[in-house]
């Protein structure tokens, strides 16, 4: 399975981030060991959401949808508590 991922940080709560793996268990622990340049500075991080996807290109384009506009929109409108 693949998956696309969306985290909140828990210091502070408005950082979201938006990502994909095969290994949400092993990603998150990535994340919060401070390992991804990206959101190192804003740990420690929880999983909102997460969408399991059987097919690796659907997968990385929802990614990809969810970081653009209307994606983005989406995403806060139906994703996010």
């Amino acid at each position: 399975m693949y998956y696309v991922y969306i985290l909140r940080s828990e210091a502070l709560p408005e950082q979201i981030y938006v990502g994909f793996t095969s290994d949400l268990d092993k990603r998150l622990k990535e994340h919060n060991e401070g390992l991804s340049k990206h959101t190192s500075k804003f740990r420690p991080w929880k999983v909102e959401t997460y969408i399991a996807f059987s097919d690796r290109k659907l997968a990385l384009k929802f990614e990809k949808y969810l970081k653009v506009g209307s994606g983005n929109a989406f995403m806060k409108k139906r994703l996010l508590k």
